[in-house]
């Protein structure tokens, strides 16, 4: 970084601080790392399901009996049954709250890779997070999140809004040299404060005239702040007087969809969604985790049908930190797991196909005897992604993954189109 960025970039950082509302930025530092050649309107979205959601009770393993007899009060019924999943290939079934969904499965734009996920064995929320946000498993002192490194890889378009982050906090998945802009719902209707007259009025006075580094960052800012305000305001909930309910992924589903619609500069998005830690209650076809799932479920098909003819050009990524454990606990839920489901859905996916190795769940088949194993490590999906998705060399995707290579049997090699 030359003396010219570092001045720019901490500009930006000092805004930030100043400004609390000016939490999207334009510039970006590292635009120079760009290759040429990508093509500008394929896009990636990755949902993150924080609290490890329970990947065995949403694509269900129906025809296996040790599923039945690991859960004899939790486990989705087969196909046919009362709450039954939906069947999907004679082997696995939907969970049947995401019924919203089978008709991207029938068109073929809809996959799962099953038996996915880290291979590091631990079984913290905070470190599982880290390590699949960082793309290295293991390693504590990543300093970058592995969109943020595509980011840096992908050629710079310049858009304010290249990269959108759903959040009050930059996840660590985003975090790094390319900056990016946040937008976070406000409840009660309650305005950021730079959308206060006199606030934004002050702080132009102060910083529009200027020729600096400083006064070129705030005007950037100010250019995000009101591009993301502009393009999500016409898709607000009425509710709270026009603002998203913050845990309304529904919502967030239309005005996403909308967004990657309307602006084809932008490339990536980012969003994590709590509450799927099920330790207590977690229910079947009914109960708890079907009631998440069915606004996960009709987020994502609305997600789909915002993008409108941009649905061609999206994959959506699905993931949570780890999965649960295969047998029930005493308490009517499950326990933290090892292996889980990683979803895959857009109009670029090999759909209709639970990708992966399944080997059963039988105790042998199990890793520790208790959880489903990690037969795919979930940097061979991105690396899929990245290379048959994004254009990627291989040396490219070496830069995405740092440590990682593509093992010689690969599992979702053509999950790509």
């Amino acid at each position: 970084m030359d003396r010219r960025e570092f001045l720019r970039t901490s500009a930006v950082v000092s805004l930030s601080c100043l400004v609390p509302g000016l939490s999207g930025w334009a510039y970006s530092p590292a635009a120079a790392a760009g290759s040429g050649g990508k093509s500008g309107s394929r896009k990636l979205i990755v949902v993150f399901l924080r609290g490890a959601a329970d990947g065995l009770n949403i694509v269900v393993p129906y025809s296996d009996q040790d599923y039945y007899r690991a859960r004899p009060t939790i486990a989705v019924n087969p196909p046919g049954k009362p709450d039954g999943c939906i069947d999907l290939d004679g082997t696995f079934g939907l969970h049947p709250v995401l019924k919203p969904l089978v008709s991207r499965w029938k068109e073929g734009s809809l996959a799962f890779v099953h038996a996915s996920g880290s291979p590091d064995t631990t079984r913290s929320h905070f470190d599982a997070q880290d390590y699949m946000e960082s793309g290295r498993p293991g390693v504590k002192t990543a300093s970058s999140g592995w969109l943020n490194r595509m980011l840096q890889i992908l050629p710079d378009n310049h858009s304010p809004i290249r990269a959108i982050n759903v959040g009050s906090t930059m996840p660590r998945i985003l975090q790094g040299p390319i900056s990016v802009a946040s937008y976070e719902p406000k409840r009660g209707g309650r305005s950021s404060i730079m959308d206060r007259p006199f606030v934004a009025s002050a702080f132009s006075g102060m910083y529009d005239g200027r020729k600096d580094a400083l006064g070129e960052a705030f005007r950037e800012g100010v250019e995000s702040h009101n591009t993301l305000k502009e393009k999500l305001a016409e898709e607000m909930i009425a509710a709270d007087k026009g603002a998203p309910n913050v845990g309304n992924f529904k919502g967030f589903g239309r005005q996403l969809g909308s967004l990657f619609g309307k602006d084809r500069n932008t490339q990536v998005a980012f969003l994590a969604l709590g509450g799927w830690d099920t330790h207590v209650n977690q229910g079947a076809g009914r109960g708890q985790l079907a009631n998440k799932l069915s606004v996960l479920g009709q987020g994502l098909a609305d997600l789909a049908s915002g993008l409108g003819t941009q649905y061609k050009d999206t994959v959506i990524m699905v993931v949570s930190e780890f999965g649960r454990t295969v047998k029930e606990n005493g308490n009517g839920g499950t326990d933290h797991g090892h292996g889980n489901v990683i979803w895959m859905m857009g109009g670029p996916v090999r759909g209709g196909k639970v990708y992966g190795d399944w080997r059963g769940l039988g105790e042998k088949n199990l890793f520790e005897g208790r959880d489903l194993p990690v037969v795919v490590d979930f940097r061979e999906v991105i690396a899929t992604v990245a290379s048959n998705h994004l254009n990627l060399s291989s040396q490219e995707v070496a830069r995405l993954l740092p440590g990682y290579v593509l093992p010689g049997k690969k599992h979702t090699s053509d999950i790509i189109v």
